[in-house]
């Protein structure tokens, strides 16, 4: 096995416009790569085996890009890192800039520039089958006016960049900036892969390696403590979340402490007890006051940096309001554009802006942003866990708890968004799982951003409130339901029916509520369990509502209802979901696919083509046990009518 790493930095341009503003971090960036991939401590790469440009020519890097990936074998790593801006044509593809790149009449001129499809090409004609790409460029929408932003456009980069044991680590999603970082010498985002390799900080199981995914993991969250705004995606494809880049020191005396500081900081402070238990640690350690000040220093760093850009927003507020009694639109539009350039959030700013100007909340004419849920996110609950045998029988209780947030439906009537946590998982059956069915295969990691879903089916009551709300495409009957209750499951509704009941519930509360994607729902019903059910290896009547003339596994027959059951009624999962096995099928946004084998989406978003059939996932009050199972998938025509077919809802990421 052998390491090749080829690392582009494009910090000057030629030709400068509004979208091609000099990026003075890139080179540094590449320079920082290097020196940490160089270490034989950490990345052991061979220096001759590193390819190294900066502000290079077209032609430099499409041979570099041939070279890193032609001629290898199958065992080798190879790595490609870019920093500098990304740039889209008018279809929507992918290039990267060089240093001539430039735009013509406001169009990119293509020959300027690199094709990701030329990278892509490359990447699957080569033999290996590990290769890393990291890209520190964004891929926005919009560019903020003046601002010094890396990267234009929409894309789905998993699609032109995908490729057969691929992990492919981004700055930030397609829909927001990836700046740099005012007062560094690095991008916000290469500072922290580098600080996580250099420290071995990102070694999160500490067993002496950094594998891809941890790096990601460490990277993000330090990103996103210090610019809330940012959110460094991942894109594993097939095992790509495994590869191992760099090595880490396993019993480092300053990598624990390190450790220990950041499981115990919060929001840059550390409790009185965490205070003297970090001295404790210090001694214990051997480690001089110096160092281990150097470490809570480095630390806290993002959580400091946090807070600046905090106070410099307030400052700029409080002197835009002394310039202008009332702000203007063009103020506004400013001021949002400085609190993008920070990489604050919305919710991040609100305290500020009611402290200094009241109830007058600054908005933006040209762009309508839903109010985040989080803003809502005051609420605990706690609930048990069960945990059963093959023949059903309890072997597990245990105590749990999750953060939500209740949407206010009016007339009493509320809608409760438990909070899912992000992640990876497997989705689909193994193959000797009892009962499997071949639309489960294969099984195929995705990688969940985090989310908010319904504790619940919707309820007959949800239902009959936002049916009332102003029609968006198509009309609502009240009250479908053949059987009736106000917290039992709406059911008789169809995909079309579902997706009307959110676009009407959206413009009500201002947030983007939609179908799961049948990932998310899959994600959110196995709640970190690989079994057939949340449960375990089978279910029971006394824990699910479906046909108990049958059984699964060991277990024996039950109780047959025949009918739904109010919501709430059995043992939810370990992320405080309820039902999520019978009782009611629940759409999700996917159109159906007859197995996974043939572009399944490994970042959870819905997997859409040409057809009328729609998902179904969760099995109902009529359904046989195997159904039931988590990996099931279940299918029937978007415009259907039927007592058993209803859903649940998430809330969407906030728009930036």
């Amino acid at each position: 096995m052998a390491k090749f790493a080829l690392l582009i930095g494009v910090s000057e341009y030629d030709h400068q416009d509004e979208d091609l503003k000099p990026l003075s971090a890139a080179v540094k960036d590449v320079e920082a790569m290097q020196r940490v991939l160089v270490n034989p401590e950490m990345g052991d790469f061979a220096v001759a085996d590193i390819t190294v440009l900066k502000n290079p020519q077209k032609q430099e890097i499409e041979e570099a890009i041939e070279n890193l990936f032609n001629n290898r074998h199958k065992d080798d790593l190879l790595l490609f890192y870019f920093s500098g801006h990304g740039i889209k044509d008018d279809r929507g593809q992918l290039y990267l800039s060089t240093r001539a790149t430039k735009k013509l009449n406001g169009k990119l001129a293509k020959s300027s520039a690199v094709a990701a499809s030329f990278l892509h090409n490359n990447i699957n004609d080569s033999r290996s089958q590990r290769q890393v790409l990291i890209l520190d460029c964004c891929f926005s929408g919009a560019v903020a006016q003046g601002m010094n932003v890396k990267g234009v456009s929409i894309i789905n980069v998993q699609d032109q960049l995908g490729g057969k044991g691929t992990a492919i680590l981004t700055s930030s999603t397609s829909t927001q900036y990836s700046f740099e970082q005012e007062g560094s010498e690095l991008s916000i985002y290469t500072r922290y892969l580098v600080e996580g390799i250099e420290t071995g900080a990102a070694d999160k199981d500490t067993d002496g390696w950094i594998s891809i995914d941890e790096l990601h993991e460490y990277a993000s969250t330090k990103v996103q403590e210090a610019a809330p705004a940012m959110t460094p995606k991942f894109y594993p494809v097939e095992e790509g979340h495994k590869i191992l880049l760099a090595k880490s020191p396993k019993d480092d005396p300053k990598l624990k402490y390190r450790k220990e500081v950041e499981s115990r900081i919060n929001l840059g402070n550390f409790s009185i007890p965490a205070r003297r238990l970090l001295n404790s640690l210090r001694l214990q350690l051997n480690l001089t006051p110096e160092v281990a000040d150097a470490i809570e220093a480095e630390v806290q760093q993002p959580y400091r940096e946090y807070q600046h850009k905090l106070e410099e927003y307030e400052a700029t507020l409080v002197e835009a309001i002394a310039a202008e009694a009332k702000l203007s639109e063009t103020t506004l539009n400013d001021l949002r554009d400085y609190q993008q350039y920070l990489g604050l959030r919305d919710e991040d700013v609100v305290s500020i802006e009611e402290r200094i100007i009241g109830q007058q909340k600054p908005t933006v004419a040209v762009e309508q942003r839903p109010v985040p849920p989080e803003q809502n996110l005051t609420n605990q609950f706690e609930f048990e866990v069960v945990t059963v045998n093959a023949k059903g029988e309890p072997i597990n209780c245990s105590r749990k708890r999750a953060e939500f947030f209740s949407e206010n439906l009016g007339n009493g009537v509320v809608l409760e968004m438990v909070a899912i946590p992000g992640g990876k998982f497997l989705m689909g059956s193994p193959e000797n799982e009892l009962e499997r069915n071949y639309s489960e295969s294969p099984q195929h990691t995705v990688s969940v951003q985090p989310f908010f879903m319904g504790k619940f089916p919707v309820t007959q009551n949800q239902w009959a409130i936002v049916a009332t709300l102003k029609k968006v495409s198509i009309d609502l009957n009240p009250d479908p339901s053949s059987f009736k209750g106000a917290n039992r499951p709406v059911e008789q509704v169809s995909w079309d029916d579902a997706i009307e009941f959110c676009a009407r519930l959206s413009n009500k509360t201002r947030k983007t509520y939609r179908l799961p994607s049948e990932a998310e729902w899959e994600y959110a019903c196995r709640a970190g369990t690989t079994t057939p059910f949340y449960f375990g290896e089978t279910i029971t009547t006394d824990l699910v509502n479906y046909n108990g003339k049958y059984t699964y596994n060991s277990g024996s027959m039950g109780e047959f209802r025949e009918q739904t059951t109010d919501v709430g009624n059995f043992p939810p999962n370990s992320f405080g979901l309820f039902d999520m096995h019978g009782d009611i099928w629940e759409w999700c946004q996917d159109t159906w696919h007859e197995n996974y084998y043939n572009g399944a989406p490994t970042d959870a978003t819905p997997w859409m083509s040409d057809n009328e059939e729609r998902l179904l996932r969760g099995g109902s009050w009529n359904s046989n046990p195997w159904i039931c199972r988590s990996a099931f998938r279940g299918k029937w025509v978007r415009v259907v009518h039927n007592d058993r077919l209803g859903f649940r809802v998430v809330v969407a990421a906030p728009l930036i």
